[in-house]
């Protein structure tokens, strides 16, 4: 399987660089050639009778001879009626009277560049990759009680899809029956403009929160100094092929770095069901949570609603996250769960730090459901935790949730981080994927790419709790491949002579042991770690496999009792299997029966919640080709590694 997996990889091809798409035709790729076939512009002028009006937009901008091009796009093209609509919204006279950029603005926000996406795709949820507008675009469905219930797709929950799936040989064509909406609006101004959830609304003001939600794109950030040349291309990672032959596997850099939160909100009907018609309500009902939680606190910060320690601030910045966060892939794609994730054994989970310090949110995803501080398997929860509801017209309604710099979701019940969640909703292993440890791998598009074949490579200076040094030393995000062996089939690839540094999430005080997940390959190096500056032991080399000696790794038999002895002989080295739960996808056999998925316990340490914990990983070897597949980090409790009944290997 390693052989094929370093095959696989050694056939990634050279992938053109894409640049933002401005006001001229700068950005339209000069290797692209004019297919002969029906294309999607010729599509588009074969309904000219009903898309007239869209074709005349694009003609006003250089994206209706892109759409001639080779490419893979996803076009959504209004009705003659939609645009009709538009120009009596807005007071344009007619199409000429649009000003250059708000047509162009127009036009980006109905095509997306770097994918065909058909509704068979998708289903409900949002498209992996934004408009050219570098806006996302969503798909929700409901259904037509005056057709036989037959299903009707909106794109933004406002566009309805009259017609879709119209594939073309360079993409895909939906005609919608109105102009898609790119809100403008920041976050807290959605949310407020929402009438379901004026008391949150009223708190977020309150406490200030509001304010922090309101930054979008950092204009110190430099992209490249020719966005026309390779400058957006980088050799990411180099992997030495079975042949002896070498490839790179290409990364490329975001254009923008964008800030993006996401907010997980009650509706007032939810307050209502526990008697909070108020703000002062509310206020009482945090205080009444918060003082519990944080005794120490308790009446200190009550006239200051501003202050991070005030128990409505508690409250509200625990609803919050500085990262986008789609429901579809809050834990992983729905495509891959349901191809990788024995849901028999364990739930599909993901821990985030919320903006109240010192604090994580448990996602779980049960069912096909998303919850949030769930405690169990399947239907066998200990504690229920809070529903997600999701973004489709059956369980969130018509309103458009999303704003210009994130998104909300609404919940069905009131979420805090209560006495029992610190104690016993985290009372558990702590497995945290490798990609959420900065929002910025979120907030880029790096995240969730479900099928790209490269990297995207993330600036050095421009990564939220990540440091990064050294000679050549890079950070990059595989994006969400089937094939690749590691957990949620991504990693998080580091090269160079590196020393690089990132904040652990916060976790309730307790001994925990600190464990690395990563894959092993000859193309690897030797990385030394430090907690706090503090050695873990000594470097672990990348490149052994669990059957060396050193290691200890032995491949299950059907005797229980042998496969506990031998993961107790390999813990005793240092080591543990990888995951019993997760396979990659199209295999039979889970990460455990692999000997390079490995976890390296490295330190066991008492970790104190109020304290601020950063691992060091520093690359010993003088090799600046050399990487470090990153998969994720465990923290897992002296209560689960040290108790009676043993650790599940799942």
């Amino acid at each position: 399987m390693m052989t094929k997996f370093n095959r696989i990889l050694c056939a990634l091809c050279v992938i053109g660089s894409f640049v933002a798409c401005v006001d001229n035709d700068d950005d339209i790729p000069e290797n692209y050639y004019v297919s002969t076939k029906m294309t999607a512009a010729q599509f588009l002028q074969e309904n000219e009778a009903r898309l007239g009006d869209f074709i005349t937009l694009l003609k006003r901008t250089p994206y209706f001879s892109l759409l001639s091009t080779y490419g893979n796009f996803t076009v959504f093209a209004p009705t003659n009626e939609a645009v009709e609509a538009y120009l009596e919204e807005t007071g344009y006279n007619t199409i000429e009277n649009i000003p250059t950029e708000v047509c162009d603005t127009l036009v980006r926000t109905h095509i997306v560049k770097e994918g065909a996406y058909y509704t068979t795709d998708i289903g409900e949820g949002t498209l992996p990759d934004p408009n050219m507008a570098k806006s996302d675009i969503s798909l929700t469905l409901d259904y037509d009680s005056t057709n036989n219930n037959s299903i009707r797709y909106y794109a933004n929950k406002t566009a309805r899809m009259i017609e879709y799936d119209d594939s073309v040989t360079n993409g895909v064509v939906h005609i919608v029956s109105s102009i898609i909406r790119r809100s403008s609006d920041m976050l807290p101004d959605v949310i407020e403009s929402d009438s379901t959830l004026s008391l949150f609304s009223q708190a977020l003001r309150l406490t200030g929160m509001a304010d922090s939600l309101m930054k979008n794109i950092d204009e110190t950030y430099v992209w490249g100094s020719d966005k026309k040349t390779q400058d957006s291309l980088y050799n990411g990672i180099l992997v030495r092929c079975q042949s002896g032959s070498v490839t790179h596997v290409l990364s490329r850099w975001p254009e923008t770095r964008y800030f993006k939160y996401t907010a997980f909100v009650e509706p007032d009907s939810v307050y209502h069901r526990h008697n909070i018609y108020t703000i002062d309500d509310l206020i009482a009902y945090a205080k009444k949570v918060y003082d519990e939680t944080y005794p120490e606190d308790a009446g200190k910060y009550d006239d200051n609603p501003r202050h991070r320690k005030n128990p409505l601030n508690r409250f509200v910045s625990y609803h919050l996250v500085n990262r986008i966060l789609r429901y579809d892939d809050v834990i992983m794609t729905k495509q891959l769960i349901s191809k990788t994730w024995d849901l028999k054994l364990s739930d599909p989970e993901e821990f985030y730090e919320t903006m109240c310090p010192g604090t994580l949110m448990r996602f779980a995803f049960p069912n096909e459901e998303l919850y949030i501080n769930r405690k169990g398997v399947l239907n066998r929860a200990s504690i229920r935790g809070v529903k997600v509801l999701a973004p489709s017209i059956t369980e969130s309604g018509k309103t458009n949730q999303d704003a210009v710099n994130g998104t909300y979701h609404y919940l069905d019940d009131i979420l805090a981080y209560t006495t029992q969640v610190r104690e016993e909703v985290f009372n558990c292993r702590i497995r945290v994927d490798a990609n959420t440890l900065s929002p910025d791998f979120a907030n880029c598009g790096a995240r969730g790419r479900y099928g790209h074949d490269d990297l995207v490579g993330l600036r050095s200076n421009y990564i939220t709790d990540w440091t990064v040094r050294g000679t050549n030393a890079y950070v990059g995000l595989h994006s969400d491949v089937g094939y690749w062996n590691s957990y949620k089939a991504n990693a998080v690839c580091v090269s160079g002579i590196f020393d690089v540094t990132f904040k652990l999430p916060p976790v309730p005080s307790g001994t925990y042991e600190i464990r690395l997940g990563y894959t092993v390959g000859e193309e690897r190096g030797v990385v030394q770690f430090y907690l706090n500056n503090e050695p873990c032991g000594i470097p672990v080399d990348l490149r052994t496999y669990g059957g060396d000696p050193t290691i200890g790794w032995v491949e299950d038999t059907d005797d229980k009792e042998e496969n506990t002895a031998n993961d107790k002989a390999m813990r005793n080295h240092g080591y543990m299997k990888g995951l019993g739960a997760y396979h990659n996808e199209g295999g039979e056999n889970p990460l455990r029966a692999n000997n390079w998925n490995l976890r390296r316990i490295l330190t066991t340490q008492y970790l104190d919640e109020n304290t601020t914990y950063n691992l060091r990983c520093r690359q010993v070897l003088e090799d600046d080709q050399c990487y470090w597949s990153f998969d994720f980090i465990e923290l897992c409790p002296k209560s689960i590694y040290g108790s009676p009944q043993g650790e599940d290997i799942y």
